[in-house]
């Protein structure tokens, strides 16, 4: 054989080590402590630099600064995780943020490090700035089980603005994945959550002496559930440039726009360019419009439950207007369509429905329920050209292509068949079977139940099954989600799960900000339709969070304790 080709081998053969080598290492899973005093992790510098995609690097337990996060790119199937160890890690700053993420892609930060607490990383103040934000090309990201308090601006920030390098704009970049739940924002100077930019038809900015329109990226994959909102000064969701593949979903928000700044007042704002479903939210006793959707169409609004929308906003000024939905032609695209489906809106300030488009067609508004809305008697009194009627779906132009079907309108509750305690049906509701047969693919209820139950599907965000009022039910199928019952609950609280595989399953319930209140381990469990049942009588009243552990994974979600 001649030289060249024993070389070509001996090449080769290094080669192959080398790559095993490599391979070995990568399938290792490396863990790195890091101590409160450090402040700035960043990858391209040692010892950061010898982590592989899928490790794990743990913050230890205790109050720290902030944090600067820089350039950690995972993969898809194997994101960093940053994660609390032994305990919470606090922030109270002067700074101008918390946590700050740069140049990061595929990568988790969970709080989930100690069962102890249900939020593992606990922002308690930023004097200047943001709670949590991810910019700089920031991509596929998680962020879950993080509390963020008294913040000056947003309590979570995600959104990279074009800038004259033109790295970030619409045509170079898009942020794909961005999911954030099972979080806890308090006390916020803006906006709970500010997901995209809301310039989505761009701004023009001087670049190297020329004004340029700039167009900022696009959002793909955006999915925002679980979390509680308290007492933001603006919006409590917004969610603009997430064009495709958005939801926004399961999330309580309380209290919202207490600063009242014009343009910024909704429990949930789907902004310009956004294209989202937005259900099963509870939004109730804020300042501003319940939901307003300004974006593309082709979004499904349904099973939402919205309460008291505006009614502490300049409650004796009847032209200061707000509205449990409220629908506009911002970024409307012609001949879209948005579906309006399921949803309870209870006490709304002025309308029920306020549908300003023009630009879309075969829109729907059908099996909604809505209670009282503050302008009735204003417009009943000769106040407009409308009438009281029109208060429960305000169509002020003639040219809106909308269709309502199988509404329920009325003035108080009582007629309605709801539950006392909540919006639940009760036997004998005249929303039972009465909805609009066209659900557009709406197959569950407010807490995730199967819809229809019966010969039809049922007015607004809950439908009735009997079997539900008989928890002790053998056959009774919690499908998908763990369901707690009888929610709200008094006395005693049952959950249903299902495992596929036998397991260990462990109960921990926490009070609303996060301290773990009641531990149950209950052993090896066979696999199938499971149930766990608890005394909660003497729980305190109030709103309580859950995790379930089982098969090597967490479920959480939450109920409410009543007298």
């Amino acid at each position: 054989m001649s030289n060249i080709w024993i070389r070509h081998y001996m090449v080769l053969g290094v080669l192959i080590i080398l790559l095993f080598f490599n391979i070995g290492l990568k399938a290792q899973r490396h863990r790195i402590i890091v101590d409160s005093s450090v402040l700035i992790i960043d990858a391209s510098v040692s010892p950061y630099n010898q982590l592989f995609p899928g490790d794990t690097i743990f913050f230890l337990a205790g109050p720290r600064k902030y944090l600067l996060v820089r350039n950690f790119q995972g993969e898809y199937e194997n994101p960093f995780v940053f994660t609390n160890l032994n305990g919470k890690v606090t922030v109270n700053t002067d700074h101008y943020f918390g946590f700050l993420f740069e140049h990061c892609r595929y990568i988790k930060l969970t709080g989930s490090g100690d069962t102890a607490s249900f939020y593992g990383f606990m922002i308690e103040r930023v004097e200047n700035g943001a709670g949590i934000s991810f910019n700089e090309l920031c991509s596929d990201y998680e962020i879950d089980h993080i509390s963020i308090e008294n913040v000056l601006i947003s309590g979570i920030y995600a959104k990279t603005d074009p800038d004259c390098s033109f790295t970030s704009t619409r045509e170079n970049f898009t942020q794909f994945n961005t999911i954030i739940h099972d979080n806890y924002i308090a006390g916020t100077g803006n906006e709970g959550m500010y997901i995209g930019s809301t310039k989505y038809f761009g701004q023009t900015v001087n670049c190297n002496g020329k004004d340029t329109l700039l167009l900022p990226s696009l959002l793909d994959g955006v999915k925002i559930y679980s979390n509680i909102i308290n007492y933001p000064g603006w919006d409590g969701i917004q969610v603009s440039s997430a064009s495709k593949n958005c939801q926004v979903y399961d999330n309580l928000i309380m209290n919202d726009s207490q600063a009242m700044i014009s343009g910024q007042m909704s429990g949930i704002i789907l902004g310009g360019g956004s294209k989202c479903d937005c259900y099963n939210n509870c939004v109730s006793d804020g300042k501003g419009d319940g939901i307003e959707i300004h974006g593309l169409g082709g979004s499904r609004i349904f099973n939402n439950v919205i309460v008291n929308a505006g009614r502490t906003f300049y409650p004796e000024d009847l032209q200061q207007m707000k509205y449990g939905i409220f629908v506009t032609d911002v970024s409307m695209q012609q001949d879209s369509s948005v579906f309006l489906l399921f949803n309870d809106i209870v006490n709304p300030k002025s309308d029920g429905i306020r549908f300003l488009s023009v630009k879309s067609k075969n829109n729907l508004a059908a099996s909604n329920v809505i209670i009282n809305p503050g302008n009735y008697d204003f417009y009943q009194n000769g106040h407009t050209n409308f009438n009281g009627e029109d208060s429960y779906v305000m169509i002020p132009n003639s040219a809106t292509d909308i269709l309502l079907k199988n509404n329920y309108f009325r003035r108080t509750p009582d007629s309605a068949g709801f539950a006392a305690t909540n919006y639940s049906l009760v036997p004998g509701s005249p929303l039972i079977d009465e909805a609009y047969p066209d659900n557009k693919q709406v197959y569950f209820d407010f807490y995730h139940h199967a819809r229809p139950f019966g010969p039809g599907y049922d007015i607004g965000a809950f439908e009735f099954n009997p079997a539900w009022l008989q928890i002790e039910n053998d056959q009774f199928d919690p499908g998908n989600y763990p369901i707690p019952y009888p929610d709200p609950a008094r006395n005693k609280l049952t959950i249903k799960y299902v495992i596929t595989n036998s397991s260990v399953v462990v109960l921990d319930i926490y009070n609303l900000r996060g301290r773990i209140i009641f531990h149950d381990n209950q052993g090896l469990t066979a696999a199938g339709n499971n149930k766990l049942t608890l005394d909660v009588d003497k729980f305190p009243v109030g709103v309580y969070l859950y995790t379930l552990r089982m098969e090597g994974r967490a479920v959480s979600g939450r109920f409410v304790k009543i007298k």
